[in-house]
């Protein structure tokens, strides 16, 4: 009888403690997110969801592939780095996850530690650009939008070096990994960095970038959602604290044109 009663004490525990783990995990929201400025806005709305009994739990990454595979996963309830086309660009993200909701751009540069201008760029200049298809068709179609090459007509938002048509300095691209390209500085004569990476290592858009992206990007950086969960009361109290006056100041004073609220 005592064994009996012993193992329903027991087994009631066990069954106590994970009904509390599931409402705890219920109440939480963990998100993945690169450091600059995704983290940074992250956790300036912790206490806005604490309000709402809602846990907020920011995970960093340093690249672009491990937070769509750790949300696949179910390691993560979101993150929060990258824009539609890089989210297309890989087919077993583009089936599993969907963009919630967009919050800001990060204009993407051009910078150089050698030349002040794109006029100063030597013919036989070596560009380092993204090596994934998305951010490297993006730097592509910058520099075309300076005038600086011609990519062919049907290249796309996924160009590639070998799309180029008309290259009059004869420019030449070394491909990196984008988060690598700030520490590349020292070694090319100038490189395309994707604004997160600019903002990480000291260099901003708008003051050191020979040429950047206009505001009428295309590469909003949205919130990212396993298929299915667009909805969840989470996701919707995270898009109202991220899409507030307060974030919106925030940007404004603290990225100087680095990075641009798109709400």
């Amino acid at each position: 009888m005592k064994k009996t009663f012993l193992s329903i004490a027991i087994l009631s525990l066990g069954i106590f403690a994970f009904a509390a783990g599931e409402r705890d995990r219920a109440n939480t929201l963990i998100i993945g997110a690169t450091p600059v400025p995704h983290a940074e806005l992250l956790n300036l709305v912790r206490d806005d969801l604490a309000r709402q009994g809602i846990t907020l739990q920011v995970r960093e990454f340093n690249d672009y592939v491990q937070p769509n595979e750790a949300l696949i996963a179910g390691d993560l309830d979101a993150n929060f780095f990258q824009h539609v086309p890089y989210l297309a660009s890989n087919e077993n993200w583009n089936a599993r996850l969907v963009s919630a909701f967009g919050v800001h751009v990060e204009p993407l540069g051009l910078y150089s530690r050698r030349f002040r201008t794109i006029n100063d760029l030597p013919s036989g200049a070596n560009i380092a650009i993204p090596n994934d298809p998305t951010n490297g068709g993006r730097a592509l179609l910058l520099l075309q939008s300076k005038g600086l090459l011609t990519l062919a007509p049907n290249a796309g938002l996924e160009a590639r070096p070998r799309d180029i048509t008309s290259n009059p300095r004869n420019l030449r691209f070394t491909e990196l990994e984008a988060a690598q390209l700030p520490r590349s500085l020292g070694d090319v004569d100038a490189a395309v960095i994707n604004g997160n990476y600019a903002l990480e290592a000291g260099l901003n858009p708008v003051r050191d970038s020979l040429i950047m992206e206009g505001p009428d990007s295309p590469y909003v950086n949205i919130i990212v959602v396993r298929k299915g969960s667009e909805y969840d009361p989470r996701i919707k109290a995270l898009e109202t604290a991220l899409k507030s006056q307060k974030i919106k100041d925030y940007i404004n004073a603290n990225y100087d044109g680095g990075v641009v609220a798109v709400f």
